[in-house]
């Protein structure tokens, strides 16, 4: 299914840069980016398919002005967006050895839900900073205001949280994926 995602997702930004739509194009072409990348990680279907599909949701959204159209739109994004994308982040720490894995017994569910919400606050904040900028330099249309801003952080520390409530079911390897640690020697 998340692969779906993503040939939609590549369909959407060849369908509008056709259109000569250039910053719509920019954020398909980033979603697209960001929708491989569970992929790449080998992370099971369940939040591949999340990532994928909340990163396209976001761009769209994003495209046909949803966020400022839909009242509590914007909230339910954050919700879902931040909260994949902080499981994401603390998969690929792990993998990393930065973070303990989601797998390991001896860490306490608390830790994971703590270190998910700390990831997923920050990514919010790097996403506010971002919207910030782009509001700033490149087209004043994109909507920023201190309550939205603060609302949306709140927001985006609650997707993190249920993440994290659901990360050791999110973080556990894809089992068609061989990891180093995995393998056994013989």
């Amino acid at each position: 299914m998340a692969d779906i995602v993503r040939v939609a997702a590549f369909v959407s930004v060849v369908a509008v840069g056709i259109s000569g739509e250039l910053l719509g194009t920019a954020v398909l072409a980033l979603a697209l980016l960001g929708a491989v990348v569970p992929r790449f990680l080998g992370v099971r279907p369940a939040l591949d398919l999340a990532f994928a599909t909340s990163v396209l949701i976001a761009a769209w959204s994003s495209i046909f002005d949803l966020y400022t159209a839909v009242a509590g739109w914007d909230d339910i994004v954050h919700f879902f967006t931040n909260g994949a994308t902080a499981a994401l982040l603390y998969v690929l720490l792990a993998r990393l050895g930065i973070a303990p894995s989601p797998e390991d017994r001896a860490v306490s569910t608390a830790t994971l839900i703590v270190l998910t919400v700390a990831f997923g606050l920050s990514t919010g904040v790097l996403w506010e900073i971002a919207e910030w900028a782009g509001h700033s330099y490149v087209d004043p249309s994109i909507f920023v205001e201190y309550n939205d801003t603060i609302g949306d952080l709140v927001v985006d520390g609650l997707g993190a949280l249920a993440a994290g409530i659901g990360l050791r079911f999110l973080g556990a390897h894809n089992r068609s994926v061989r990891h180093p640690r995995a393998v056994s020697s013989r």
